[in-house]
């Protein structure tokens, strides 16, 4: 019976895969030929699916640019870079796209330190650092049994070395994993969908206008109070926004 149940699991896995592979290409195919409309639904069924990738983030991402969506395209190509945070193709369009909105909102001035923070730990998602923490380890245990094994002097010498080098490298790429993870939870970025909205002081319809934002723009949503989200930009300003104006990245 486990059998059966193994081998079903396995067919309909390997049916769900085939079927994405065959939309995946089929809107590939309709995107090469202008049809971005019809490529968009093919890429959308293949989330539906439970299908993700920043290859199909990106590609949709290219597909609502094409169709001057500034919005949507925005989205995607920052679902992308969550998952390939430092692709150049990636970076490159998003630029382009974020181009096209109307809001100029310059980001507050870091410290040294803290953009040297973000460029490393930033480097990889929390779970590339804990497949590089998870392969130093293996290759820590590969250095320790070669040092166990080894009889010459030299040998045993660099092999040790080799060792406590992998293993303290094991431990930092944990360490960024953890820091890069709760970063991730904390962080809750969105992106202007309403093609314009208001940012009001409180979150009531009779809140006073703070400012207004327009498609595309990214905000961070700090907390929701019934049907309104307290955002800040990545300037400090902050306010509350209606829940339908915004669409969460994560």
């Amino acid at each position: 019976m486990k059998k059966i149940l193994f081998i079903l699991v396995l067919c309909i896995s390997f049916l769900g895969y085939s079927q994405n592979n065959d939309l995946f290409k089929k809107a590939t195919e309709a995107y090469n030929d202008g049809k971005y409309d019809a490529a968009i639904k093919d890429y959308l069924a293949i989330i539906e699916n439970g299908k993700h990738s920043a290859e199909l983030y990106y590609n949709l991402g290219n597909a609502y640019y094409k169709l001057n969506k500034v919005a949507p395209s925005i989205y995607y190509y920052e679902k992308a870079l969550l998952l390939k945070p430092n692709d150049p193709e990636i970076k490159n369009n998003l630029g382009y796209a974020k181009n096209m909105t109307l809001d100029v909102v310059n980001p507050l001035p870091i410290t040294t330190l803290k953009s040297i923070y973000n460029k490393i730990v930033g480097y990889y998602t929390f779970d590339q650092w804990a497949y590089i923490s998870i392969l130093f380890m293996l290759l820590f245990v590969v250095a320790y049994i070669a040092f166990k094994f080894f009889n010459y002097a030299t040998q045993k010498r660099i092999s040790f070395i080799l060792s406590i080098t992998f293993l303290l490298l094991s431990l930092l790429a944990i360490t960024a994993a953890y820091f890069n993870y709760s970063d991730f939870k904390k962080n809750k970025p969105a992106i202007v969908f309403n093609e314009e909205s208001l940012v009001i002081e409180e979150p009531n319809s009779r809140g006073k206008e703070v400012f207004k934002l327009h498609e595309g723009t990214k905000v961070f949503v700090l907390e929701q109070l019934k049907n309104y989200y307290k955002i800040k930009l990545i300037d400090g300003k902050t306010g509350w926004i209606e829940q339908d104006a915004i669409k969460e990245i994560k």
